[in-house]
């Protein structure tokens, strides 16, 4: 007992000036950590960027500070400090390969939510997949599609795939093809055409309508319609646009090759006779 108290203080009365400095270091930079990190936090609200982003730097800033002082308590106690290198650097590596995904996301919603591709209410297309944005986290983002299904993101991919973002233009152009016979006239199929997309509801009249003969398959024409319409009417105008271009083709009689019945006249002894076509239901 008496060698044990004898090495406690020859411990105290060598190391007792070190351990008392690394306690005070210590205990000041705690104090001076939580000051700088509400002085960040002040300052960065005062900006535009996301809460979540303002979050992550505090954590971030407050994580590294910690290491700082960690380091400097430490060097003061006289720890080798080749040694402590190693550790933090073995730690960090483990910690890295653990975690890689989670930090591929994690820096990919950090710079969505900085550089803002895409916002809520977007339609996007991105990773495989298309629909509303919904909500962006920091690891995720979630699309509501068409039919009402979720669907969560990782915000790496989408940060290392290409991104469409459908509602970013005040204006949207609608592409609709109709198939026509080659026996129709094309001028009077442009006229049809185009006259049925600048009356569709909701079609702009700058840009103007376009209609022309786009392709030949066959015995077919392929016309292409293209008309613009404001972002939020997309899906009303192009459906309308298809309904007003079937009306008016066939009001004036404009065939649809897909409607038409190949007929083959043969005569009694065998030999063909003329082709004919046939409208049908």
């Amino acid at each position: 007992m008496e060698e044990f108290l004898n090495k406690v203080i020859e411990i105290g009365t060598t190391s007792g000036g070190k351990i008392l400095l690394a306690i005070a270091v210590a205990v000041v930079g705690f104090f001076l950590i939580k000051l700088i990190t509400k002085v960040i936090g002040r300052s960065l609200g005062k900006t535009k960027l996301d809460p979540q982003v303002t979050r992550v730097i505090e954590t971030v800033v407050k994580v590294l500070l910690y290491v700082v002082l960690l380091v400097a308590v430490i060097e003061i106690l006289g720890v080798p400090m080749t040694s402590v290198a190693a550790l933090i650097a073995s730690g960090g590596l483990a910690v890295g390969l653990a975690f890689q995904g989670a930090l591929g996301n994690l820096a990919g919603g950090f710079l969505i939510l900085i550089f803002r591709p895409f916002k809520n209410g977007d339609y996007i297309e991105a990773a495989g997949a298309e629909g509303v944005v919904k909500g962006i986290s920091i690891f995720y983002t979630k699309l509501t599609t068409l039919d009402n299904r979720a669907v969560l993101i990782p915000n790496g991919d989408l940060m290392s795939s290409n991104v469409t973002n459908l509602t970013a233009e005040k204006i949207r152009r609608i592409d609709q093809d109709f198939k026509i016979t080659n026996d129709i006239d094309q001028n009077l199929v442009k006229k049809v055409l185009a006259n049925a997309a600048a009356n569709t509801p909701g079609v702009l009249s700058e840009p103007v309508p376009f209609a022309r003969l786009t392709a030949v398959d066959d015995d077919t024409y392929i016309f292409t319609v293209r008309a613009w319409c404001n972002t939020p009417e997309y899906w009303d105008v192009y459906f309308d646009l298809i309904e007003c271009c079937s009306k008016a083709l066939s009001e004036n009689g404009i065939d649809d090759p897909e409607e038409r019945i190949a007929v083959r006249i043969v005569s009694d002894d065998g030999e063909n006779g003329e082709n004919r076509e046939e409208s049908g239901e």
